[in-house]
């Protein structure tokens, strides 16, 4: 019901952007920006307007030419932009060198190409003809070179603010791979891309979101290997965001998402160069935004929670063990309160004698029923879990783990919580960390199906299982069934699911995700087989 409401409310919206701008399918239609003049003054001035006079815009008038004759005015941002490039490679060249250009003779728009084809020592020069620009440049980085007599000005690229350098990303530990991880620049990630695939068909387009923010979004993808169609379609959704803040790649996530309303991820995110570029070679697309390490990659699967990059650089039995590992530890997470509840209050003869009489030994003297036993556990372990992630690292951790201890020995000496509860939601709690990506589901799955348990025991947990099966089985994420390619069942696919065969087995890409070039390597079967063959 909420998926067609949704469905709806999109096609609505989609409907009513398309009659404001006039033609389907085109991007939304911009005012008419102010065009620079050509008085130097009037320029100064209207820039000082719109900038409100702040104090860390820098706006440097000077004189240079024959006789020092030609009037400008630099403009840059102190802090975003490098001083040294700006003075050794754009004031110097053009107040102090002897070569200059005879501004009394010849076009005035000839001379301004030949300022920037000649004086200014930088990497890139481009030209700006209105206000917008202009100001966008310089709140960017870069520096904007103004002539008296040009209506137009050049940009100059000096971007130099301080930014972190690559790390090993923290969320994301490995004991074999890559240790680089994604920074906050949005330079410095496309470059770590390019590291990983030295090809032309790599292809990156950027797009300025947020009103305010003008927060550049990068879409990065493999041509002729990405889905054309899955191309179009996430450009249609980027087009489409209308709002002012952009400061996150969350931010883009809950705008262009499947199921807004679900409380699965339809879309992953990693701080990892190589399970991007992994993901882009299997024909996905990579959404980098400026300001944060956390790329998005679409479509996402639910299985893709279960992997990790290790996983395909280790032998694949061991790492097809451990995805069975990580299956268990998110039935756990999300089953064992709810389990233990229904066979303490509803089910006590599946439960062994022995152990039965120790359960109710423990839980003498108990105020509380199970299932709220298990809830108030539940509600301090978040509560644990919130505070050791807020505070600072050495203060955080000792409050996890002393808090943690203390309290429950304290609990269970106090006759508030039996030990069996303090257990299973011990076990719960660890449980989610092998799978991180699902955490935040695991969390309400874990409260949804404890409260089926209280209510009707075993049968509330079935289903409940069954309700959550049908809703992820009805989730898409950019057309792809969310559970493929276990439903609908694609045989080539399964060789990387939860098992893991090794790599020389497989030779295509997801069947549907990639367009044109499904194969990946060519036949290869390993030197021992081929001698015992001939043998």
């Amino acid at each position: 019901m909420l998926e067609k409401f949704i469905k709806k409310a999109r096609f609505f919206a989609d409907k009513k952007e398309k009659e404001k701008n006039g033609d389907e399918g085109a991007p939304l239609k911009e005012q008419e920006a102010a065009k620079l003049s050509e008085s130097l003054s009037e320029n100064v001035k209207k820039i000082k307007s719109d900038v409100h006079d702040s104090n860390d815009i820098i706006i440097r008038e000077f004189s240079f030419g024959q006789n020092q004759s030609m009037k400008a005015a630099l403009v840059f941002v102190d802090g975003l932009a490098n001083t040294d490039i700006i003075n050794r490679s754009i004031i110097e060249p053009l107040m102090y060198k002897y070569s200059f250009i005879d501004f009394g003779q010849g076009m005035y728009e000839n001379d301004l190409d030949e300022i920037k084809r000649a004086m200014l020592s930088v990497s890139e020069v481009k030209d700006a003809v209105t206000f917008d620009d202009m100001i966008y440049a310089f709140l960017c980085g870069d520096a904007v070179l103004l002539l008296d007599g040009f209506d137009k000005a050049l940009v100059i690229s000096c971007k130099g603010w301080e930014r972190r350098s690559v790390s090993e990303p923290i969320t994301e530990s490995v004991i074999r791979g890559p240790r680089e991880g994604f920074t906050e620049n949005l330079r410095t990630n496309t470059a770590l891309l390019r590291r990983k695939i030295k090809h032309p068909a790599l292809t990156t387009e950027v797009f300025v979101m947020g009103e305010k923010t003008k927060t550049p979004v990068c879409l990065a993808y493999i041509k002729g290997v990405a889905n054309e169609e899955l191309i179009a379609e996430i450009k249609r959704r980027l087009k489409v965001i209308n709002t002012d803040a952009i400061l996150e790649s969350g931010y883009i996530e809950q705008y262009i998402e499947d199921a807004p309303f679900s409380i699965f991820a339809t879309t992953g995110y990693t701080e990892k160069p190589d399970v991007v570029a992994a993901k882009m070679l299997e024909g996905r697309v990579a959404i980098i935004v400026d300001g944060t390490p956390f790329v998005l990659t679409v479509p996402m699967l639910f299985l893709e929670s279960f992997q990790t990059a290790e996983d395909y650089y280790s032998r694949p039995w061991f790492m097809t063990g451990l995805r069975f590992i990580r299956c268990t530890a998110f039935l756990i997470s999300i089953l064992a309160p709810a389990f233990y509840v229904s066979i303490s209050t509803f089910h006590q003869e599946l439960i062994p004698t022995d152990l039965l009489f120790t359960m109710v030994a423990a839980r003498e003297g108990i105020p509380f029923p199970s299932a709220v036993e298990a809830l108030i556990m539940i509600l301090a372990f978040e509560i644990l879990r919130e505070a050791g992630v807020r505070l600072p690292r050495p203060v955080g951790q000792a409050m996890s783990i002393v808090g943690a201890l203390v309290m429950g020995e304290a609990a269970v000496s106090a006759g508030l919580i039996g030990a069996p509860m303090v257990i299973v939601i011990a076990i719960t709690a660890v449980s989610i960390f092998a799978v991180p990506m699902q955490a935040d589901a695991a969390a309400i799955l874990r409260v949804f199906l404890l409260l089926l348990s209280a209510a009707m025991g075993g049968y509330g947990i079935a289903m409940g299982l069954l309700a959550i099966m049908v809703h992820l089985a009805s989730l898409k994420s950019y057309g792809f069934s969310y559970l493929a390619p276990l439903a609908p069942v694609e045989l080539k696919d399964l060789k990387d699911s939860i098992v893991r065969m090794p790599l020389w087995l497989m030779r295509t890409r997801p069947n549907g995700m990639a367009k044109g070039d499904s194969r990946r390597q060519g036949d290869f079967v390993p030197a021992t087989i081929t001698d015992k063959k001939e043998d």
